[in-house]
């Protein structure tokens, strides 16, 4: 039904409208600016999967889990019948200009077939250079046989809390789509695809198909990539999450070598520690972790005890329990490390060399 504004309403609210303020529409002219440079070099990505009678929207989460009811994937939208080849889309982005593109593990993940369609709808067919499911991270080519527009890499690690952030990508399907926001928290642990990544966690609205696609900083670089959503109806609440730009350069630079990701293991079991903890066994604060058990068949057999504090790994400080398969992973096989410890309330360091985690348990 329309609304029917009296006519002396209407007349006032016509003289006394507000005229853009000059701060704003600087403003606004940033964004605008900063979206043309970046768009050409974010794509749409769809994929074709064989046929299944089962839907993929939702990560295989636990019983239980605090998320399993409302938390949910954005990529991989089944879009066939039953019984019918699934085809799937999500988003990405051109790091290189020969033609590598980065998007999720799961966009991807036992895709048939991979196109990927720039903002000027040239598409093209993508190969898989290497996948990481820990990380949901994957790396495709695509040959153009000319040089491609891309977005480099920024400094995730020195995103503030409060900070703006542009959001890009193929929302719905529907193609090249700007939502912007702020960095609402840092260092998430939302407990999906493994113990490595701490999210970052924004408002900027993220929908179904933004997975892979990237989250901008206001100088037009990469800092995060969208890759997962906390919705009770399917659609943005203002909660998303993206996989931070040093996590994700990280791992293509692995995946650029052979296809695969390196990850250092010690095969050791860990437990928080908490401030009851702290006090008995003299620490003044809650801190490191705790050894719980010790593999018979890893590094740290005969290195580490049932028991050990490690306070330190290769002079990271451990603020949280799960800090330390953070560190371990992004530590070299075969590096020989120092590992500060608490054994018997004595402070000592220990050197432990690391192993392969694809070899470990």
């Amino acid at each position: 039904m329309m609304k029917i504004v009296p006519a002396l309403l209407a007349a006032t609210m016509a003289v006394t409208a507000p005229t853009l303020a000059p701060q704003a529409e600087a403003h606004g002219m940033v964004y605008a600016d900063l979206v043309e440079g970046v768009s050409p070099a974010v794509v749409n990505i769809f994929t074709t999967q064989a046929a299944s009678t089962t839907r993929r929207d939702m990560p295989d989460l636990p019983d239980g889990h605090p998320l399993k009811e409302f938390f949910d994937r954005f990529g991989g939208m089944p879009r066939g019948g039953m019984g019918e080849p699934e085809r799937s889309l999500g988003s990405g982005f051109i790091f290189d200009p020969a033609g590598y593109v980065i998007t999720n593990h799961h966009v991807i993940d036992d895709a048939a077939t991979i196109k990927v369609a720039l903002s000027d709808d040239r598409e093209f067919d993508a190969t898989v250079v290497g996948s990481d499911e820990a990380t949901d991270v994957a790396l495709l080519k695509i040959e153009a046989g000319y040089a491609l527009p891309y977005v480099a890499f920024g400094d995730s690690a020195s995103l503030r809390v409060g900070e703006e952030v542009v959001a890009v990508g193929n929302a719905f399907g529907l193609g090249g789509t700007v939502t912007r926001g702020i960095v609402s928290a840092k260092g998430r642990d939302i407990r999906v695809g493994g113990p490595y990544v701490d999210y970052i966690q924004t408002d900027a609205a993220i929908n179904r198909g933004n997975s892979g696609g990237p989250l901008f900083n206001m100088q037009g670089q990469v800092v995060g990539m969208n890759t997962a959503i906390y919705s009770p109806t399917g659609g943005s609440v203002g909660i998303g999450f993206a996989v931070p730009s040093a996590i994700v350069s990280r791992i293509i630079d692995d995946l650029r070598i052979d296809g695969t990701v390196s990850r250092g293991w010690i095969g050791v079991g860990i437990q928080p520690v908490t401030d009851a903890m702290a006090e008995a066994i003299g620490l003044t604060e809650a801190q490191g972790t705790i050894v719980s058990t010790v593999s018979a068949d890893g590094p740290s057999n005969g290195v580490l005890l049932s028991g050990d504090v490690i306070l330190s790994f290769n002079g990271q400080p451990l603020e949280k329990s799960r800090d330390l398969p953070r560190f371990v992973a992004r530590t070299a096989p075969g590096s020989s490390v120092p590992v500060e410890i608490l054994r018997d309330q004595i402070r000592q360091t220990i050197y432990l060399t690391v192993g392969d985690r694809a070899q470990g348990a």
